[in-house]
């Protein structure tokens, strides 16, 4: 089979590459991004220049939309109707766009996203500020190219008297471009301009003390001064765009919040909308009502608030969870030179400038073609009628126009035009008047040829000229800044009473991670003994607290768990709970909840004391522990353990200012005590220091904080089943990492190991757990205090009953908030 010529072998990725690339260039180019000079994309000033053509200006009838849509397309868009329709929509909606181009009769859409009535019912014409865009351009001021089907000149940019691009903004999305350009103060765009043609190398401080910042026509607050220095700068940054509000009381001891300008492109029905759900969905307490009040004398929305409800915090709510205050995002991209550039302030002036340049000089070229033209007519006028018997003579003698013609051009040296001019005279101009009057516009042609040759010579004379356009304009269309701009970003801080219904709860905790939180009146229906809870399970804590509390956790492992109360699960206290594995991930499993810290507010003046059973102590302030921003699914470490083995057997929270010592008993029946401040106060990930110096084998049970001086009886049970009780404070106070004394007499046969150490007033009673399965019950206050060397009393026959396998508490008092 022969290969044809005209079909070519290409691979894909060529085919695709290739049409992609040109793809691109046309969507780049010619239609989601703005040219740099006049600020318009090819469809919006296709649709200003076919209206321009068609006289739909200002100061004609308003035509039907669907009329110049028609004409639009035929022309000069081949796109969809919709298309062109909407982009003519945007051009005259004042939410949009600082200074609307296009005016529009009937429904054009609405802040809400209401969408405009069809282009058959809305009726449309030219802005009178269009007007000042397309000026001029019949005088050869830009290029014209053919259109789609070659039949139509179109232009490649319009003239533009004004800086278009930075006062109506633009924004769109193209290949691998995105454009988000704000709106400004036409006003203070003309003085920067201005100020720009004088110092070419202005700073952008100083050209920021005519352009402050964007200028939004739906008004509003921005905020970030630093922020803006930077968008216009790189023509990237960030800014803060929130709402104009007020709070105003209202009867009955009540307040309102008033809402009478939005962010800038901001769907008020959504934002409404949000606003209301919030309400609905009880998302903070206070709100109780949302109405919207707009109607065509303005923008009002109103948020109703109940009595004694915290309108500010309300406020802050609504701003930093709802399109209140937004996030606006400059990215200035526009066409410079045919190519997509990302543009700060300086560089849109400087293009505007030179675009304007090349417009005055085409058109001050233009007007001196003319004039120049006008003149050598004029001249052969005024040396005709000079002598005018001659020159009728003349023409009566020939045959007709072109002999004519030729005739004066051989008599009397005039041109072929001034001929021309000369038969095509009427008669009445041949009255006496006309010489003077010739003779004057003479004069204006030789001056007005001066004036543009003077122009076209000398830049500073253009720049003057220049000047005095853009001085016009801002005189005619000025108006007063909408949007405030404000120095700082307020930072929205939102206290916790404002999303939570403060309520009184009981709290419980237990050993296996188990927590909950409980109505009082759940608790009242019950005996503190039915709190629900798997068996084997120990319970921890169980407290009166309030929702605004707050929650730590210390685990087994050297974890920390923060939870606020309000965002705990809210039972029965019959309910088991919820389980913390359900919410934090990375726990262990035989990893066990150690110690519960509730408190109001974090205490710069504390700090825990952790003891790891290994022989490690530190202090932590309690302000390490600061909720972090995960603490939602994850903890935080709260000690790094050096070995696997190793585990947190006790921590304390202690005030700073307290003269405590450490007291710590090790199995093998040795204790110690030292003053607290031999330990450091260190950071949460750090390992601290040695506690204890603990003998091959042996290990902490537990650790206290005692006082100096005083008593402090403390229980001891061993793994024979006998209990003791002592006082800390009989141990005499040695150093940090010392082996210390014994606190049990040393027995050659199967000596005494210490199972359990706590302080006695701790708890009503402990259970004890053998391992043959046998339960017994100690009541700590009825066991007398020893000396420091007794064995204690044996509570059991550890040949028949068995070992002591774990001890615990039967049940906390109810402990009281911290």
């Amino acid at each position: 089979m022969n290969q044809r010529e005209e079909i070519q072998e290409l691979t894909l990725e060529d085919v695709m590459g290739d049409r992609f690339g040109r793809y691109s260039k046309y969507i780049i180019q010619e239609r989601a991004l703005p040219d740099i000079r006049d600020g318009l994309k090819p469809v919006q000033r296709r649709i200003l220049y076919a209206m321009d053509k068609d006289n739909n200006t200002f100061d004609k009838a308003f035509r039907k939309s669907a009329k110049s849509v028609g004409n639009i397309m035929g022309n000069y868009h081949p796109h969809g109707d919709s298309s062109i329709y909407e982009a003519m929509v945007r051009m005259s909606q004042d939410w949009k766009l600082r200074e609307v181009l296009i005016e529009m009769h009937g429904n054009n859409g609405s802040m809400d996203g209401d969408p405009p009535a069809a282009m058959r019912y809305t009726e449309a014409r030219l802005s009178k500020l269009s007007g000042e865009l397309l000026q001029d351009i019949e005088k050869e001021t830009v290029d014209l190219v053919w259109n789609f089907d070659d039949t139509e000149k179109e232009p490649t940019v319009l003239p533009a008297k004004y800086p278009n691009l930075l006062v109506n903004g633009s924004t769109g999305i193209s290949a691998g471009y995105a454009t988000e350009i704000p709106t400004h103060n036409l006003g203070e765009v003309i003085e920067g301009t201005i100020y720009l043609i004088d110092h070419p190398n202005a700073t952008l401080e100083k050209l920021m003390e005519f352009v402050p910042g964007p200028d939004f026509p739906t008004g509003g607050i921005i905020q970030g001064k630093k922020e803006l220095k930077q968008a216009y700068e790189t023509g990237r940054g960030k800014i803060i765009v929130r709402s104009q509000t007020k709070i105003e009381k209202i009867k009955g001891g009540k307040e309102q919040i008033v809402i009478n300008e939005i962010p800038y492109e901001v769907n008020k029905a959504n934002m409404v909308k949000k606003m209301d759900e919030i309400r609905i969905n009880k998302k903070i307490d206070g709100i109780a009502e949302v109405r919207d009040e707009s109607d065509r004398t303005g923008l009002q929305v109103v948020v109703e608030l109940k009595k004694e409800a915290n309108a500010q915090g309300i406020l802050n709510y609504l701003f930093k969870n709802t399109d209140l205050q937004i996030n606006y995002n400059f990215n200035m991209v526009a066409i410079d030179h045919q190519r997509p550039e990302q543009v700060g302030l300086k560089r849109f002036l400087q293009a505007y400038i030179e675009h304007r340049k090349d417009v005055l000089t085409r058109r001050s070229q233009f007007e001196l073609t003319k004039a120049k033209k006008r003149q050598h007519i004029v001249e052969g006028l005024i040396k005709a009628l000079s002598i005018l018997d001659k020159v009728i003579a003349t023409i009566r003698a020939s045959k007709d126009k072109k002999d004519a013609k030729h005739n004066l051009m051989k008599a009397y040296q005039f041109t072929e035009e001034q001929a021309e001019a000369i038969v095509s005279l009427q008669l009445y101009r041949l009255t006496n008047t006309d010489i003077t009057a010739l003779e004057k516009e003479a004069e204006e042609l030789r001056q007005q040829v001066e004036y543009l040759l003077l122009i076209l010579n000398n830049d500073s004379e253009l720049f003057k000229l220049m000047k005095k356009e853009l001085r016009e304009v801002k005189k005619n269309f000025e108006t007063p800044r909408m949007t405030k701009i404000q120095e700082q970003i307020e930072e929205l801080k939102i206290e916790t009473e404002i999303l939570v219904a403060q309520e009184d709860v009981i709290l419980s905790v237990t050993k296996e991670g188990y927590i909950k939180r409980s109505s009082l009146r759940s608790y009242a229906a019950s005996t503190p003994e039915e709190l629900g809870m798997k068996e084997g399970d120990i319970v921890l804590y169980t407290g009166q607290l309030n929702t605004l509390d707050h929650l730590l956790l210390f685990t087994s492992h050297g974890n920390v768990i923060y939870r606020p109360i309000h965002e705990l699960p809210d039972l029965r206290w019959k309910d088991v709970g919820e389980h913390i594995s359900q919410t934090i991930s990375g726990l262990s499993m035989d990893e066990t909840i150690l110690a519960v810290y509730p408190y109001k507010k974090m205490d710069q003046d504390k700090q825990f004391v952790l003891i790891t059973k290994e022989g490690m102590i530190k202090q932590t302030k309690m302000t390490e522990f600061e909720p972090w921003r995960t603490y939602k699914s994850r903890a935080t470490s709260c000690i790094k353990l050096k070995s696997d083995s190793d585990c947190l057997v006790d921590i304390e929270l202690v005030a700073s200012e307290e003269a405590l010592d450490v007291f710590l008993v090790s199995h093998r029946g040795f204790g110690l005590r030292y003053p607290l401040k031999e330990v450091p106060v260190v950071g949460a990930k750090a390992a601290g220091v040695k506690s204890m110096n603990l003998k091959e084998g042996d290990f902490i049970v537990n650790g206290l904080t005692v006082l100096h001086e005083g008593d402090t009886p403390v229980t001891i049970i061993t793994q024979r089943g006998a209990s003791k009780r002592m006082l800390a404070q009989e141990l005499t106070a040695l150093g940090r990492a010392k082996r210390g004394l014994m606190v049990l007499r040393e027995l050659k046969n199967n000596p005494h190991r210490i199972i359990y150490m706590n302080q006695s007033d701790k708890f009503e009673a402990l259970n004890v757990y053998t391992d043959k399965e046998k339960e017994f019950t100690v009541i700590e206050k009825s066991i007398p205090i020893g000396e420091r060397t007794s064995n204690g009393s044996f509570f059991l026959d550890e040949k028949v009953d068995g070992k002591v396998r774990s001890v615990s508490p039967s049940f906390l008092k109810k402990t009281e908030n911290d």
